[in-house]
């Protein structure tokens, strides 16, 4: 059976080290999918689950000179639940100690580079020296200073030798190799120096000793490895910086809580001591420590940090708590549920810290470069050093060359192009309520075309609301028939008394229906204080509606069709019941003892941004299509409030996918929605975007999830994927022009103009490089979501990190949706539970034959969609149906296609298969 293990690498300083650590894991047998991450020194492994195959990936890694070890983490190895922040915090820490050594050996380079420095240069710059370092008596004192200065450089420095020389001899070079190899051949080259200074002493060839004196390379050597230490040192900073989202999302729980003992006794504790069952006080202004139910007292509790809902809720005894919400007012006792790493916010900052450990297909181009960077550029260095001697430049002209070559060369910048922006892109995401899950999701929707979104509960509020009131005055009271607005309170209408009975009649009718559209009549009377009657002879009329007598009078509430089977004129308000119709809203008629006494408009409205939503991927140049199970009319109805460019209605669960595929004919398809009819979709699409309140499958099946479970993220989310590729394209030009600029240059190509570049300026122009990557990506850290009719994909400035950032990853079912074939339309007459006409045009293929495949290496439904997409894709094949629990795959073809097309095709996608039928 397949398992996932976290490895924490050790070593790797650049592109080139973790391309060879992937590859070397990669190689190992059991080993089916690796991904390094250089950022965060880890490697994700997917294998056989044998611990032996554990074993031999440390061992593989270890002999091509790198360390691997599987993590383990602390809490869950001592049995208790681990913090939410485990593997982050244990990363941070490490990073905390790595920056404060670098710091140190920073310091110690600059106090012994700066005096040799001065030594060996000052005299070009008139600068004065001590008698006993000038005059050709002393050149061995003067070159043998230099050489003590450079020792503890080497040595604060040392793991540049270390790590560089050991890979060398592995067969994978990396940045260390060139910096080992320069530094060294500058300091071999100024030991052979001092030698020729006692030559020419020692037979009186003073002019010999002095060439010799002015040829030592002892701060070229130092300053190699300082600057390469400044520029590790501003990295390790600018890294440090790319993970403040997640420490953000970290810092939002609780520290404490208070546990009440079986005794009755409070004590505070770590949160990390509180375990499942402990019964737990919350006081006003203190936040909740972990996910619970409220078992005594109640609360105000602001839930924003998890839903975005700004108006705090109101908690008694039974209501669900989450952690890290904070209770404004009242006091509360709960019990813990859900704690340590099963919490919502773990959950959170899980999802966010394995979407920066994933890889962006984009980085395959860094990978392949860096593969082969390191030795092409030894290579360089020596073609360079030959061609020079060649020339008769002299030894220390070619040395200079090679060396500054080798210095100069970076492929550390081309590793954190995309790490760096990957990070910080889905970091600012989680910090404004957008969770993407993946590098690939990420990268992917950046150029989508189209949105598909779902009507209900992702346009609309997924709810039935009371729209319209019309009254019949005639049995009510003296006033005229009239529409009365659905927000106005009964006392402020004109006709209060008629308006109140007839809310009264409806209420107590629907109070004995389950119905979601009388749910909404009993929500609306009840918020407008209409009183309940005793309802004699309750009926459920199928396909019609409700009868009942009330007060001794015999009423009707349903569709138009009951009125008439009971004899019930509708003609006075048909004209306005089929206004209401055309709008999309489903009216129910009302009457009593035979005669028509008013009516109720009921809809789905659409949510309050929804159309700014829709307007703004318009103005994006996305188009937009929302796609319904409800009829054509009421469809339209909603099409017309919010402004999708096309509409799909009548289409059952099982043909969204269907849609969906239809339309990634014409390019990249995003899919939102939030119910279990929708995850298929969300799975087929090139990016399915879960609305955050949606049920538990749309979420899984999803590739980024809208924690505030509002629509003006989506086109957020795209804006954020635009804005992290373009600086991720920005960072591999500039590191790939540095390279293809320096190189030559540092070489001498341009030496007949005079441009040439020495060891030291090669290091710090190799030491900026990576900087200023690191630097260009934490530009990323000023993105926020766009404000409509601006850019959608500018960059914008630093915003307050926003602390009502959370995620609606509930384990609960959110609205109920209503998607599907409406039962009846607008004004009460059945309709098709079929496709709608856009729909009907698609006719598929005659289906030849079927082949069955086994696949290994499906974890979760999303390695599901991956094998369906993949092989959807082929050509004649009409549809994949895969199995995760029989690890199988059944494909539907239209033409002979052959098996190792099939199979190549699951390959590609990262999973191994065989044809077995």
């Amino acid at each position: 059976m397949t398992q996932r293990q976290t490895f924490d690498v050790s070593g790797m300083t650049c592109a080139a080290c973790s391309a060879r650590v992937e590859k070397t894991t990669s190689g190992v047998a059991g080993v089916e999918h690796a991904v390094v991450n250089l950022l965060k020194n880890s490697m994700e492994v997917e294998y056989d689950g044998n611990p032996a195959t554990l074993a031999a990936i440390s061992a593989a890694v270890e002999k091509a000179g790198y360390g691997a070890v599987p993590r383990v983490e602390a809490a869950a190895a001592a049995g208790a639940p681990s913090s939410p922040a485990s593997p982050s915090a244990a990363r941070e820490n490490a990073a905390a100690k790595e920056a404060a050594h670098v710091r140190m050996r920073l310091i110690v380079s600059f106090v012994f580079t700066i005096p040799l420095f001065y030594l060996s240069m000052g005299h070009m710059f008139g600068w004065p020296l001590p008698a006993f370092f000038l005059g050709h008596e002393n050149m061995l004192t003067f070159a043998f200073t230099q050489f003590l200065l450079l020792l503890p450089v080497i040595f604060v420095n040392f793991k540049f030798f270390r790590v560089g020389f050991k890979t060398l001899f592995h067969g994978s070079p990396n940045m260390d190799s060139l910096i080992a190899l320069g530094s060294t051949a500058s300091t071999v080259y100024g030991i052979v120096a001092i030698y020729r200074i006692g030559w020419g002493m020692g037979h009186g060839d003073v002019d010999f000793a002095h060439m010799a004196a002015m040829d030592l390379y002892f701060e070229s050597a130092a300053m190699i490895l300082t600057l390469i230490t400044l520029g590790k040192y501003f990295e390790a900073r600018a890294k440090g910086k790319t993970t403040d989202a997640i420490a953000q999302l970290m810092d939002l729980s609780p520290k404490t809580a208070i546990r009440r003992n079986v005794d009755g006794a409070e004590e505070e504790v770590p949160v990390e001591q509180v375990r499942s069952g402990d019964i737990l006080i919350v006081r006003a202004g203190a936040g909740v420590p972990v996910d619970g139910v409220v078992i005594e007292g109640a609360g105000t509790v602001d839930e924003s940090v998890i839903t975005g809902e700004s108006v705090p809720v109101d908690k008694g005894v039974g209501a669900a708590v989450t952690g890290a919400t904070v209770n404004r007012t009242g006091w509360f006792a709960m019990r813990a549920e859900r704690v340590g790493a099963d919490t919502v916010l773990a959950g959170i900052v899980r999802m966010v810290d394995e979407a920066t450990s994933s890889k962006a297909p984009i980085e395959k181009l860094a990978d392949k470069i860096s593969g082969v960077f390191v030795p092409v550029v030894i290579a360089i260095a020596l073609v360079t050093f030959i061609i020079w001697m060649f020339v008769g430049a002299g030894v220390a002209t070619a040395l200079s060359h090679a060396i500054s070559v080798l210095v100069i060369s970076c492929p550390c910048a081309l590793g954190l192009a995309t790490p760096t922006a990957i990070m910080v892109g889905t970091g600012r995401g989680a910090a404004n309520g957008i969770l993407v899950k993946s590098a690939e999701a990420l990268q992917t929707a950046h150029g989508v075309k189209t949105v598909v979104l779902d009507k209900t509960g992702t346009i609309t509020k997924g709810a039935p609301e009371v729209c319209e009131v019309l009254v019949a005055g005639g049995l009510f009271g003296s006033c005229e028939t009239r529409f009365v607005s659905a927000v106005g309170a009964i006392d402020e209408l004109k006709c209060n008394d008629a308006a109140a009975d007839f809310l009264s009649l409806a209420y107590s009718l629907e109070k004995r229906s389950e119905h979601p559209l009388a749910q909404a009549i009993v929500a609306y009377a009840e918020a407008r204080g209409a009183a309940a009657q005793e309802v004699e002879a309750f009926e459920q009329i199928p396909g019609g509606g409700l009868r009942g007598v009330v007060a001794g009078r015999t009423c009707l509430a349903g569709n138009v069709r009951l009125m008439e089977d009971g004899g019930v004129d509708v003609a006075a308000v048909r004209e306005q019941a089929q206004c209401l119709s055309d709008e999309g809203k489903t009216v129910l008629f009302f009457a009593v003892d035979g005669a028509l006494a008013g009516l109720v408009a009921l809809a789905d409205e659409p949510k309050p941004r929804s159309a700014a939503a829709l307007a703004e991927l318009s103005r994006m140049g996305i188009r937009t299509v929302m796609l319904t199970g409800d009829n054509e009319r009421t469809a339209h109805a909603i099409q017309k409030r919010v402004g999708t460019d096309d509409v799909i209605a009548g289409v059952l669960p099982q043909g969204k996918e269907e849609v969906i595929r239809d339309l990634q004919k014409q390019g990249t398809v995003a899919m939102v929605g939030d119910g279990v009819n929708d995850a298929p979709a969300l799975a087929r699409a090139d990016v399915g975007i879960a609305i955050g309140a949606g049920t538990d499958i749309a979420i899984d099946s999803a590739d980024i999830v809208l924690m505030k479970s509002d629509l003006v993220d989506v086109p957020a989310a795209i804006s954020l994927s635009r804005a992290t590729m373009r600086n991720i394209k920005q960072n591999l030009f500039w590191a790939l022009i540095y390279n293809v600029i320096c190189i030559p240059v540092a070489a001498g190509a341009l030496s007949f103009a005079g441009v040439t570049l020495n060891p030291m300026i090669a290091a710090a122009a190799m030491s900026c490089s990576s900087v200023c990557v690191v630097s260009n990506a934490l530009r990323l850290r000023g993105w926020k979501p766009v404000v409509f009719g601006e850019a959608a994909s500018a960059l914008e400035p630093e915003a307050a990190p926003d602390a009502a950032s959370g995620a609606a990853l509930a384990s609960e079912a959110g609205v109920p949706t209503m998607d599907g074939p409406s039962a009846e339309d607008g004004d009460g007459s059945p309709v098709s539970a079929g496709h709608s006409k856009e729909m009907q045009t698609v006719k598929p293929k005659e289906i030849i034959m079927e082949k069955k495949l086994s696949v290994e290496g499906m974890m979760c439904q999303h390695c599901v969609a991956h094998v369906k997409k993949a092989l959807e894709g082929i050509e004649g094949v009409e549809e994949a149906v895969v199995d995760l629990d029989s690890n199988s795959a059944t494909t539907k073809l239209s033409a002979d296609v052959a098996d190792q097309v099939l199979v190549d095709a699951i390959v590609d996608a990262g999973y191994e298969a065989k044809v077995v039928e």
